[in-house]
């Protein structure tokens, strides 16, 4: 199992100094809550406070030398990003987050591709980002919206998967469920959708963060994603889809970087990338960006998963005594089909008071429906407690988190 004193991960643990700061309540940051947003390495926070202090200036227009240095810098980071996921650079289209990545294949692909009949596929696990937009898209279009059904366990039932492809013209899948942590099974999805004449949208927030992903194996025709959940910071997410497909796409926004040419009645707009970025970019976010990717590379993807594959063992060993107590654990409980989170209920307490319990011994989780509120509505819970792990987190701190459920045990007298 994973040790506090292994020596990679010490190195890493000192690499982001939030965890070095105690509480107001002088208890040690447990931050378990890294599928909301990730904490942020030395390296990116520097990136941000170099462009701030250094070259801070509009990108692509300007000629002079720290505006060069900008349009350098941003452009590199979005070659990093697609070195990371196996892309060209111009499939790489930056966005806010995954949520604003998901609206544009909505609007600029889908509403124009979409005819009344037309079947949207999606699942029962999507976060609101992935399942919203496409409700909305129905009602544009006329298109209809289907589900991948979800067993008790939190995976996919998959054993009438063609019937459900029938007249499906985009499958909209999550990689990784924020709720459950269950992967879903993309390398046996994608085929037969692809076989089935759909186009593929993969929701990757929670699966880019701890999985190798490359875009070209995978053979998603979109794959989209937020910084904040991968070290990087919030505000700045990536768009990718296949060229040939935002080629044919109309823009998404309108306005200064995404035109070619502008007469008083009339405009032509841009080449791939900067035709789906309108305005003045978040510079600064999107180079650091770019140095989260290369801390992730610097660490290996393989190490990441093997470590939280480890730590949601041995969360997983930790807490099973507390089942004869209460606790229910959701989602599935092998390692090998999980990403790094584990929901769960105790006893009669709300998640919301068991959050406020932990936060007393700087215990930081999430308390709530975390954007699938359909899901909760399928599975009969109004709320879970969930805790999430990254790259920072060690045994130590499911440690921690085993002894604040004994204090919570301790004052509902359970």
């Amino acid at each position: 199992m994973i040790a506090l004193d292994d020596t990679k991960l010490a190195r890493v643990i000192g690499d982001f100094p939030i965890l070095a700061r105690p509480t107001s309540r002088g208890k040690r940051l447990v931050y378990l809550d890294s599928a909301a947003t990730s904490q942020k390495p030395n390296a990116v926070i520097e990136t941000l406070d170099t462009y701030y202090r250094e070259y801070n200036a509009n990108i692509h227009r300007g000629v002079y030398e720290i505006a060069a240095r900008a349009t350098d810098e941003f452009e590199g980071a979005r070659a990093k990003v697609a070195r990371f996921i196996n892309a060209a650079p111009q499939e790489v289209i930056w966005t806010r987050n995954a949520t604003e990545a998901i609206n544009l294949v909505a609007y600029s692909w889908a509403s124009n591709a979409l005819h009344p009949g037309d079947v949207i596929l999606t699942t029962e696990l999507e976060h609101h980002s992935n399942l919203v937009p496409w409700q909305l898209v129905a009602q544009r279009t006329g298109a209809t919206l289907r589900f991948i059904p979800v067993d008790a366990r939190g995976e996919l039932v998959l054993d009438d998967l063609d019937a459900l492809l029938e007249g499906v013209k985009l499958l909209a899948i999550t990689h990784v469920s924020n709720t459950l942590g269950t992967i879903t099974p993309l390398e046996r999805i994608i085929p037969r959708a692809r076989a089935a004449g759909a186009t593929i949208l993969v929701d990757g927030a929670q699966g880019i963060p701890h999985l190798a992903v490359d875009v070209r194996a995978l053979d998603a025709d979109f794959y989209v994603f937020s910084g904040h959940k991968m070290l990087g910071p919030t505000g700045i997410g990536v768009l990718y889809g296949k060229r040939a497909l935002l080629e044919a796409m109309p823009p998404f926004l309108a306005g200064g970087d995404m035109i070619r040419n502008v007469e008083y009645g009339r405009a032509s707009f841009n080449d791939l990338p900067w035709k789906f970025e309108a305005g003045t970019s978040n510079i600064a976010d999107a180079i650091a960006l770019g140095t989260a990717v290369e801390y992730l590379q610097t660490l290996g993807m393989d190490w990441v998963r093997a470590h939280e594959r480890d730590l949601l063992a041995y969360t997983l060993e930790r807490l099973a005594p507390f089942e004869s107590r209460g606790l229910a654990i959701y989602g599935p409980k092998d390692p090998s089909i999980s990403s790094g989170v584990v929901s769960f209920n105790f006893a009669d307490i709300h998640a919301h008071d068991l959050a406020s319990i932990l936060d007393t011994e700087g215990i930081c989780i999430r308390a709530g429906h975390h954007c699938t509120m359909p899901l909760m509505d399928k599975m009969g819970w109004s709320a879970t407690a969930r805790a999430s792990f990254y790259v920072y987190n060690t045994t130590a701190d499911v440690d921690a988190l085993v002894d604040g459920l004994e204090k919570a045990a301790r004052v509902f007298k359970l």
